[in-house]
């Protein structure tokens, strides 16, 4: 069973095609959306017009809540003359692709060719991952990052090869760049994996594990990436930055829930569930005990398990927290899928039913709009297309393929099959997300006029895209008052309409209208 020569070439060449509608196809059919993404990439638009590279600004105000690594990259891309969607989010799709590349390489050196095609499929196609590769938010800039160091320690936890150890240390460093402690704290079962490796060398091995740790080599590159920026802002800013960015960003987010996103604490097991889609049916190939005789697998379960209850005791509890714990899970259910017999009923099943939740693909691009409009439980049940029973097709191509001992072949289908619903996901949904959820198409309305336009009422969310969007945040209402006001009501977008006592007008958009007036709620 496992891979010959010949399929690894062929692999590749779809592998080729396959990431393109998953990472860049119409990277910008959708304008920046949310509180954060806006938010990050003026920032990083800041940097690159200030050549201030050290202290993070929003709208001219120091913003203390991530570290520098995410602006970086933007402000890079706006040096290099990307436009207003692209600068935040090509470079994080290009890491996401990167990622997989290294992925599949440090699999492969450690578990075999098969394993780490598996692998990379599996993870390449997650919701969660795809998702987070389409923002410009800091979760996937740490999750590779972090991730990399983990991948890198395990040659020295599996065999005391100690050879990668400084380039682990120097991509921790580079995710305590990304989001602050975060990474430290998540790389804690890299103590334990690596005593109970030397446990079976015997204590003089132990000890030698504890010096490889600790010597010079292992810690100067972790410094060496991640003070210098953490120096230089406390240099610039004083007392505040390590107030604002260590205790309320860290201590009181995990602490407290001022900042509001309180949860229960069970709330990560359906969200990891979902994040995995549309490889669920593979999680309980985890709990294959005879499989964790080998530390490095011991670690990669630590690895998931260990995130999973570090985030779960968290306060504040956001679905993206655990990205950074898919790679060590699609690992571990691609070595238990390498691994199961041909003649199991498990493998065949699972992966059939895999295929059968690509149909979350064509629910997701009717349902998001709405969703992010406001909120899932707003979001109208969406109505039956025939197309939609593609999934039975592909699962019943699955269920041929793996009994004839094609699993590869069978995992492959699967992931082309997340490709092109990706794909129409960004077709289908992206017009529907950018009037429901983005400020694009308003600033748009206004750009010739905005002068004489201020903000009567917006929510927080639009308000931050519709900054990003004018550059320069347009003025309050009721401390500058304006001949055209921004409102919004409960959960619609937002419009344009005279200020009281103003006549009212029309705004051209060539072919469509915003009409001014205060009856109006809606952008036609």
């Amino acid at each position: 069973m496992r891979t010959t020569p010949r399929t690894v070439p062929r692999l590749l060449w779809l592998a080729i095609p396959l990431a393109y509608p998953l990472y860049f196809y119409r990277l910008d059919a959708v304008g920046l959306f949310g509180p954060d993404e806006p938010r990050y990439a003026s920032i990083g638009r800041h940097m690159a017009l200030s050549g201030d590279w050290i202290t993070p600004r929003l709208w001219g105000h120091p913003w203390f809540e991530k570290p520098a690594l995410l602006y970086w990259m933007t402000g890079a891309a706006f040096r290099l003359g990307l436009g207003t969607e692209l600068a935040p989010r090509l470079p994080v799709a290009l890491l996401a692709a990167a990622f997989l590349a290294f992925f599949w390489w440090i699999v492969r050196r450690e578990f075999g060719a098969r394993a780490a095609w598996l692998a990379a499929l599996i993870l390449g196609t997650c919701g969660e991952w795809l998702g987070f590769s389409q923002v410009g938010v800091p979760d996937l800039p740490l999750t590779v990052a972090f991730s990399a160091a983990m991948l890198l320690a395990l040659p020295w936890i599996g065999r005391g090869d100690a050879r990668f150890l400084p380039a682990a240390s120097a991509m921790l460093g580079l995710a305590v760049l990304a989001k602050g402690l975060t990474p430290l704290a998540l790389a804690a079962p890299v103590l334990p994996a690596a005593w109970w490796a030397g446990r079976k060398r015997g204590a003089e091995t132990r000890s030698w594990f504890g010096r490889e740790l600790l010597r010079a080599s292992a810690i100067a590159p972790f410094l060496a990436v991640a003070l210098p920026w953490y120096l230089l802002c406390y240099l610039r800013n004083g007392p505040v930055f390590l107030t604002d960015f260590f205790w309320r960003h860290h201590f009181m987010r995990f602490v407290s829930g001022d900042l509001l996103h309180g949860r229960p604490w069970w709330y990560y097991l359906p969200v990891f569930a979902g994040a995995f889609l549309p490889w669920t049916p593979l999680l309980p190939l985890l709990g294959r005990r005879a499989a964790y005789r080998d530390p490095r697998r011991l670690f990669l379960l630590a690895w998931a398990l260990f995130g999973l209850v570090f985030f779960s005791i968290s306060v504040n509890k956001l679905a993206g927290y655990v990205l950074p714990l898919l790679p060590a899970a699609a690992l571990l259910a691609a070595l238990a899928l390498d691994e199961a017999a041909p003649e199991g009923r498990f493998p065949r099943a699972g992966l059939a039913a895999c295929a059968l939740l690509l149909i979350a693909f064509p629910l997701a691009a009717r349902a998001l709009p709405a969703a992010l409009a406001g909120g899932l439980s707003r979001a109208s049940q969406p109505t039956f297309e025939w197309w939609w029973t593609a999934p039975v097709a592909v699962a019943l191509a699955v269920w041929l393929l793996e009994a004839r001992g094609r699993r590869l072949a069978a995992v492959a289908v699967v992931a082309a099959g997340a490709a092109a619903g990706m794909g129409y996901v960004k077709f289908a949904a992206a017009p529907g997300v950018d009037r429901a959820a983005s400020a694009r198409q308003l600033w748009r309305s206004m750009a010739g006029r905005a002068q004489g336009v201020c903000i009567a009422n917006l929510e927080r969310n639009w308000l931050y895209s519709l900054n990003y969007y004018s550059v320069t945040p347009l003025p309050e209402c009721s401390a500058q008052p304006r001949p055209i006001e921004v409102r919004q009501s409960p959960g619609q977008p937002p419009y344009l309409a005279p200020a009281s006592g103003a006549q009212n007008d029309t705004v051209d958009l060539g072919s469509a209208n915003v009409v001014l007036s205060p009856f109006r709620n809606s952008i036609r």
